[in-house]
């Protein structure tokens, strides 16, 4: 078996068959499909049951709801290929992306593989990276939120690089994709990039859900952790990315995490973290409210092609 395709499935009934369609009518044979179904409530696994029936590289895992960390280490222990692929419920695989994806691996040698997407908008986001990229110019783009690059989707791994990467804890239940990959990077992969458009990803959209702090701190030691044995270089990035993180309590005006836990990290940046950026911490909610917004309401606009 060359390709094992995880999807961990949670409350999709209404986009399964499209993105099985997707993957089942991919142009390269040998590869088998394992969803993982994580204790969903809306038929999602009678559908998948169902779909089983009429395929046989189609495999269904039922596992009381863990997050969606746990149902990708469950496939990932059950996954019987040389490589593992990555994919949400409700995104899709452009119908040549096994074969470009596995040529490149085999073709190269790399331990993972990175093509290009498409969002819902129709906007192709590709990085222009290409051949061979450093794995900590790659983690630095990650915490600075550099996200014009398949993280997690998109990807063939090989299937030893991934042990030891899915154990986050399960109260992360947002960038826990960027965790993994950094998880991965750590360990100094050898990571090809190609310019095949091999993914249609749904990016979330702004919305009015409350950020979890307690996730958050979660979040930040977890990450911590991963990326001591580089720490030197990697502090100013980790900071980075905190402030990033920050920028999204702003965005839902949930101001009150500034002195609870923001503020006080200003002393621990130093001049390595841009000055932009500290200015932000620095600033009381109020006022660093409004730059901000405007600065995320381009970013989105830019993503939508608009």
């Amino acid at each position: 078996m060359e390709i094992s395709v995880i999807i961990p499935v949670y409350n999709k009934v209404d986009y399964l068959e499209r993105c099985l369609d997707s993957i089942l009518q991919q142009d390269f044979s040998d590869f088998e499909v394992i969803t993982v179904d994580d204790g969903s409530t809306d038929g999602s696994a009678d559908k998948l049951d169902l779909l089983a029936q009429n395929d046989n590289r189609l495999r269904v895992i039922h596992q009381p709801n863990g997050g969606v960390t746990a149902a990708r280490r469950k496939g990932w222990t059950e996954a019987r290929g040389r490589y593992v692929m990555f994919a949400d419920a409700d995104d899709l695989l452009m119908p040549h992306a096994m074969a470009s994806l596995h040529r490149a691996i085999t073709t190269s040698g790399a331990d993972e593989v990175i093509g290009t997407f498409t969002n819902q908008h129709h906007a192709h986001c590709d990085s222009a990276r290409r051949g061979w990229q450093d794995s900590d110019g790659l983690i630095r783009a990650l915490l600075g939120v550099k996200r014009t690059f398949c993280v997690l989707w998109g990807i063939l791994f090989k299937r030893q690089l991934l042990e030891g990467c899915l154990d986050a804890p399960r109260e992360i239940i947002e960038r826990e994709d960027s965790l993994m990959q950094i998880k991965c990077l750590m360990k100094e992969p050898r990571v090809w990039f190609v310019a095949d458009e091999v993914y249609w990803h749904e990016e979330d959209v702004p919305n009015q859900r409350v950020e979890d702090l307690r996730m958050i701190r979660i979040y930040d030691d977890e990450l911590q952790r991963t990326l001591q044995p580089k720490w030197p270089t990697m502090e100013p990035w980790f900071r980075l990315n905190q402030i990033k993180v920050y920028e999204n309590f702003l965005y839902k005006r949930q101001f009150h995490v500034w002195a609870s836990y923001y503020r006080p990290l200003l002393r621990l940046m130093d001049g390595r973290v841009p000055l932009a950026h500290r200015l932000i911490l620095a600033l009381p909610p109020c006022l660093a409210y409004y730059p901000m917004k405007w600065f995320k309401e381009r970013m989105r606009k830019k993503a939508q092609g608009v």
